[in-house]
């Protein structure tokens, strides 16, 4: 019985583990929100970000997870953007250090400016965590998060351990914590 359960188990997590592989989110089109939220901590994401608002995809950007000594002048020589971009329009979020503090960031952020859509940008294998962390930080659920997955080539390492990251941060959702 013992042994059943446990390659039950095993069979539904390497299920589990194929379905978060192959079908990782992907790239979104221009298409308009009120906001863009950018996670930090992988090549692309703020490339990204910047430009879809230099674009007009959304009036407004978070990008979240900065470091504390990064100032906006910084970043936009970095990423080539001009400098009234991040006065008007960039917000920098430097209270977030892990994943789910990126999601409390993000919903004080949003609700301090009553949007009802948000384009989530982050990397592909970490995009379903990243959006998991988000919605349990939104306190009614009336924000809707657009997945727009920066893509990359992850290893099976790293898969699999965003993949058990994920579980677990739903096994813990489910149970309150």
């Amino acid at each position: 019985m013992i042994v059943r359960l446990f390659a039950v188990t095993l069979l539904g997590w390497m299920l589990g583990f194929a379905w978060f592989a192959i079908f990782l989110p992907q790239p979104l089109d221009g298409r308009q929100t009120d906001a863009i939220v950018v996670l930090t901590g992988g090549a692309g994401r703020i490339d990204r970000g910047i430009a879809l608002l230099e674009d007009g995809a959304a009036k407004r950007m978070l990008i979240s997870g900065v470091d504390r000594s990064v100032r906006p002048v910084e970043l936009a020589v970095q990423y080539k953007a001009p400098e009234r971009l991040f006065s008007c329009c960039i917000t920098l979020g430097r209270e977030a250090i892990d994943t789910r503090s990126n999601g409390l960031e993000t919903a004080r952020w949003l609700e301090r400016r009553d949007y009802k859509t948000v384009r989530l940008i982050t990397t592909d294998w970490h995009m379903r965590r990243a959006a998991l962390e988000l919605r349990q930080s939104m306190p009614d659920g009336r924000m809707t998060i657009v997945y727009d997955a920066v893509p990359s080539r992850p290893s099976l390492t790293i898969l699999a351990r965003e993949y058990n990251k994920y579980l677990l941060r739903r096994i813990a959702a489910l149970i309150g914590i």
